[in-house]
C-alpha cells in the first residue's frame, strides 16, 4: 500500500514544498489547514485537506479520525504549523506550544499516532551563542533562546521530550529562503532598489537553507531508522557574510551597483519598538519588532549539520548561489507579470 502523509500547517510558504514533494514521492497526501488558511499554493487535485480547529481539543480529535486513511492511520505526520510573527507575543505560546499539546492529545486520545512524526522547529529556540570566536552552534550548544519565537519553539520541543510514545525528530532550520517567502524578499526587493541595509557594524555570519532542501531533508529523515527522538540542525553547511549575500544578489539581479547602508543598532531598535506598536494598534503583525530585532542583532548564525550528514545523509543541492538564483527568478517573473497587468 502507498504510504500516507499529513501536513500539518501546508497552507504557508514551506507547506506548499511539502506537499508538492509528499505527491512527488508517491504519498497518499493530507494537507491540515484553517478554514481561513489561503490554498493558493495547494492547487493540485490529488490534495485531501483536513480543515482543523486547533483552539478546541475535543474538535481536533473528532476531526482527524474522520479523515484518517483506509489504514486507519496516517504513516507520518510533519508539523509545520507555527508564527514566526505576531502583533501579540501571548500568540507564540498560544500556537507554537498550546496547539501543538492539543494536537498530540487529539492523537493519544483517538489512538492515531504515527510512526513518525516530525516537528519543525528553528534555529531561534537555542538563542544566541558564541559572538567572539565565532564557533558553530551544534547539537551539544546549551539553549537558552532570548526571543518570544524562540521560547515557544523550545517550550514546544520541551514538551515533545516528555511523550516516549510519540516518535518525534525535530529539525531546527536556520533561516529558509526561496520563492514566495517574505522576510528575504524584503531584502531582495531593497537590493533591486540599489540599497542595501545592514545592522549593526560587527561582522555577523548568516545561514541559510534553500526550501526544496529542508523539504528533501524532511523526507530523508523520515525515511532513516536513526532519526528517533533525535534533533537536528539543517542548514547550508556553510556561513556568508553580509556583503556576501548583497553581491549574489546583486548579481542574480543584475545589479552592479548596490549602495550598503549600516544602521546603529538603536536606530533599528527604536524603529522596532515603534513598529511593533503600530503592529498592536492595528492588529497586524510587523515583520520588524523587538524579536526580529534581537534576531538581527546576532552575530553568529553559522552552525554545524554533522549530526543529519551522519543519520541520514543531509545534503545541501542548492549553494546560496543557485537559490538566490532560483529565488530572484521567481520574484522578477511575479514584477513582470504584475507590470504587464
Amino acid at each position: 500500500m502507498e504510504k500516507s502523509i499529513l501536513i500539518v500547517g501546508g497552507g504557508g510558504f514551506i507547506g506548499g514544498f511539502i506537499a508538492k514533494e509528499a505527491l512527488r514521492r508517491g504519498f497518499n497526501t493530507y494537507v491540515g489547514v484553517r478554514e481561513s488558511t489561503s490554498r493558493r499554493y495547494l492547487n493540485d487535485d490529488r490534495l485531501k485537506f483536513v480543515v482543523l480547529d486547533y483552539d478546541d481539543p475535543d474538535a481536533l480529535g473528532y476531526t482527524l479520525k474522520n479523515h484518517l486513511p483506509e489504514a486507519g492511520s496516517w504513516d507520518y505526520i510533519i508539523y509545520n504549523l507555527g508564527a514566526t510573527k505576531c502583533a501579540d507575543f501571548a500568540d507564540f505560546n498560544r500556537i507554537n506550544f498550546t496547539y501543538l499539546r492539543n494536537f498530540i492529545s487529539a492523537l493519544e486520545e483517538e489512538h492515531i499516532v504515527p510512526q513518525k512524526f516530525l516537528f519543525m522547529s528553528s534555529l531561534s529556540a537555542l538563542g544566541p551563542v558564541d559572538e567572539k570566536d565565532y564557533s558553530p552552534i551544534d547539537s551539544k550548544s546549551v539553549p537558552h533562546p532570548n526571543t518570544r519565537y524562540g521560547l515557544s519553539k523550545i517550550k514546544a520541543e520541551t514538551f515533545l521530550e516528555t511523550k516516549p510514545d510519540i516518535p518525534w525528530i525535530i529539525f531546527r532550520p536556520t533561516g529558509v529562503y526561496g520563492p514566495h517567502e517574505q522576510d528575504y524578499l524584503m531584502m531582495i526587493k531593497c537590493i533591486d532598489k540599489h540599497f542595501d541595509f545592514g545592522v549593526g557594524y560587527r561582522t555577523q555570519l548568516l545561514t541559510f537553507i534553500y526550501v526544496d532542501d529542508l523539504v528533501g531533508a524532511m523526507f530523508d529523515a523520515l525515511a532513516s531508522d536513526k532519526t528517533h527522538h533525535k534533533k537536528y540542525i539543517i542548514s547550508e553547511p556553510r556561513a556568508y557574510t553580509q556583503k556576501e549575500f548583497r553581491s549574489i544578489v546583486a548579481e542574480a539581479l543584475g545589479h552592479k551597483l548596490v549602495i550598503p547602508l549600516k544602521l546603529p543598532m538603536w536606530i533599528v531598535y527604536a524603529a522596532s519598538v515603534i513598529a511593533e506598536k503600530w503592529g498592536i494598534i492595528t492588529l497586524k503583525p510587523s515583520t520588524l519588532n523587538r524579536d526580529k530585532f534581537k534576531i538581527m542583532k546576532q552575530r553568529n548564525w553559522n552552525c554545524s549539520v554533522d549530526d543529519a550528514i551522519a543519520d541520514f545523509g543531509f545534503h545541501a543541492d542548492y549553494s546560496l548561489h543557485r537559490g538566490i538564483e532560483a529565488t530572484v527568478k521567481a520574484y522578477l517573473d511575479e514584477k513582470n507579470m504584475a507590470t504587464r497587468k
